[in-house]
């Protein structure tokens, strides 16, 4: 709330509530990578909420299995993939997995990145290459797999590839990760033209401030160096997780079959922010407490 009392965007429904009617995936297999923890598992948990059976994938084994169990309680069929999706013979395997105990997902949602704050003069080749290769690279491989057995199937699908909006503004700190999601985006928008004939949907989602337990440690501590984050927001709070499966799920729908080629940002409007004024500008380098640059 604002000193003028304005009260910001209301709050959602309680976790639990469905979007969407009782069943709509029942039969349908979902995908979800890095559904293990954080946002993918929120997302997740909406999917079988609706009667999905899920594949989380990831490369934490112990993690899986502990999401798998947590997402079980849902009363939805739940399958591990242990899978670094860097690796295209890995990921071909995951989906046999997948196949051979619950079916060809009919939804992926590509959600596994890697991201950490790092001045980009300061950024090793080692970091570069890491971030691309997980965030990019990792969501194409994923995606043309999926695609590849849909049309040797002859059957529809639905992709959801999680971005970020410096993928049109670009970000700071983030110049690696940036660049990524900048590719993500552009893969939404060529593979719904080149696969919507054959009955395949590709959509972005881009997520803004949610905080959960699950944040790398790099960035929880930004957001711990900021006071009041939901005020910095012009909803005037931070977005529930479970907003984000709500938007997950509606994407993947029956009910949003004509809707192809967009990036739906979930943000309350965060990244459309401007001021009358601009605000002092303060070098990356010095937000993240580093002191001068030495080769």
């Amino acid at each position: 709330m604002t000193d003028d009392g304005y009260p910001g965007l209301p709050a959602p429904p309680p976790p639990g509530t469905s979007a969407l009617p009782p069943g709509t995936y029942d039969g349908c297999v979902v995908m979800v990578t890095g559904g293990g923890s954080g946002l993918g598992k929120a997302m997740a948990a909406e999917f079988a909420r609706l009667g999905a059976a899920l594949v989380i994938v990831g490369r934490d084994a112990r993690r899986l299995d502990r999401a798998r169990r947590e997402l079980g309680a849902l009363d939805g069929q739940v399958v591990c993939a242990v899978c670094d999706i860097r690796e295209p013979e890995r990921v071909a395997q995951a989906f046999d997995e997948a196949e051979s105990a619950v079916g060809l997902p009919g939804v992926l949602v590509n959600n596994a990145a890697a991201n950490f704050p790092v001045p980009a003069e300061d950024m090793s080749p080692n970091a570069w290459r890491a971030v691309l290769d997980i965030t990019l690279t990792g969501t194409w491989f994923m995606t043309r797999e999926f695609g590849r057995r849909h049309l040797a199937a002859r059957t529809a699908g639905s992709v959801i590839n999680v971005g970020a909006s410096y993928a049109w503004t670009g970000g700071p700190g983030f110049a690696h990760s940036a660049a990524a999601k900048a590719g993500v985006k552009n893969l939404v928008e060529i593979l719904a033209v080149e696969w919507g004939p054959y009955g395949i949907q590709v959509n972005g989602l881009v997520p803004g401030l949610f905080p959960h337990e699950d944040l790398p440690g790099a960035i929880r501590g930004n957001l711990d160096r900021a006071d009041d984050t939901g005020g910095r927001q012009p909803a005037l709070r931070v977005g529930r997780p479970h907003e984000l499966g709500w938007a997950a799920t509606f994407l993947a729908s029956p009910y949003a079959r004509f809707i192809s080629g967009h990036t739906l940002v979930v943000d309350g409007a965060n990244w459309q922010r401007r001021g009358l004024l601009s605000p002092p500008v303060v070098p990356v380098r010095e937000q993240l407490g580093r002191g001068p640059f030495a080769p």
